[in-house]
């Protein structure tokens, strides 16, 4: 059914900016879908020749997925909700001005879409030459596409006054509520509910907690040649330190310390998760980067190394009590008192 159309050159403000904001939701929607659809095929299918095997629990990892995710279940039910009343607006009288606007926008999205699509396959062409060839590669190919096509057929079919057009919304609508929800459970079992993610910091607390104190203990070895008999003895007034505590010690939990050996000693604690393990790309390529948005490196290599305040393997654990078993070697840790 066409669009009743007044002669008079009226331009609604309500028409103008529904249709201005369709058409930045719409960007925001698909770039999100995007970010979040090859955030789960990274995590899923590593490229190891460009990734480091890692250790811990890393709340920078998925930042990129975690911001997009967030951004694609707020924006596309608001984009929904806008699309379907814009559509009404559409039975209405329009005047000559609203409908320009209509068919200006119109052939914005399709050109934008067709713009964004093409960068984006000219960028996983490029990963294919560099020897991608994938099921990663693939599918990332097969979202780009199914996406331009859904987007593409929806908007072309509102320039034309056809009787598929409704049958056509219809089925691009229903594809695009499929495709999100999808997106959305795929990238929750890659992420975790906020309940495991909650538990996965609080265990990272814990590493964070005891490497501390095994440092405390290299120290104290270190000064008196001696190690302490309970973790009390690592307190000091006049430096101001104060041993950690679990960050749940109100159900119970402590960090336990056992003096094995002359040279040798354990620190445990209780865990709820098990420590989360493996690679870790330190350069995302071939997603669709949002404006303003920061692409390329994630700030946290220096988790992977065996360093201080770092986790590796040697702190690795699983669900519930956990001991660490730790020898200072001498020539290594000197104390203070020798040359």
């Amino acid at each position: 059914m066409e669009e009743a159309v007044e002669h008079q050159p009226k331009l609604s403000p309500k028409f103008f900016f529904t249709s201005l904001f369709i058409l930045v939701w719409l960007i925001t929607t698909v770039t999100s879908f995007l970010n979040v659809v090859f955030g789960v095929l990274n995590k899923k299918f590593p490229d190891v020749l460009n990734a480091d095997y890692q250790y811990g629990y890393n709340p920078y990892e998925l930042s990129a997925m975690r911001s997009a995710l967030a951004t694609l279940l707020v924006i596309f039910p608001v984009f929904i909700l806008a699309s379907y009343f814009w559509t009404k607006m559409l039975k209405g009288r329009l005047g000559r001005v609203d409908l320009v606007i209509k068919k200006w926008m119109l052939y914005l999205i399709v050109f934008l879409a067709t713009i964004t699509i093409v960068v984006d396959l000219i960028t996983l062409v490029r990963y294919f030459v560099e020897g991608e060839i994938t099921t990663r590669f693939l599918l990332k190919v097969a979202a780009t596409l199914v996406t331009a096509l859904v987007v593409g057929l929806y908007y072309l079919y509102e320039l034309k006054n056809t009787e598929k057009r409704k049958a056509v919304r219809i089925l691009c609508l229903t594809l695009a509520v499929v495709f999100v929800t999808s997106a959305v459970i795929g990238a929750f079992m890659i992420i975790g509910s906020p309940m495991e993610q909650r538990a996965l910091r609080l265990d990272q607390r814990r590493i964070e907690d005891l490497q501390n104190i095994q440092w405390q203990i290299v120290s104290y070895w270190q000064n008196k040649e001696v190690l302490p008999k309970t973790l009390n003895d690592l307190k000091d007034p006049l430096q101001g330190y104060s041993l950690p505590v679990d960050p749940e010690f109100e159900k119970g939990r402590t960090y336990e310390y056992n003096a094995l050996k002359p040279l040798t000693f354990e620190l445990c604690a209780t865990f709820t998760k098990p420590m989360p393990e493996g690679w870790v790309e330190y350069y995302r390529g071939g997603g669709i980067v949002p404006m303003g948005g920061k692409g390329g490196y994630i700030e946290d290599m220096a988790i992977s190394y065996p360093w201080p305040g770092g986790t590796n393997d040697s702190w690795d654990h699983e669900e519930g009590r956990a001991c660490f078993e730790r020898t200072i070697d001498p020539e290594v840790y000197r104390p203070y008192g020798v040359d």
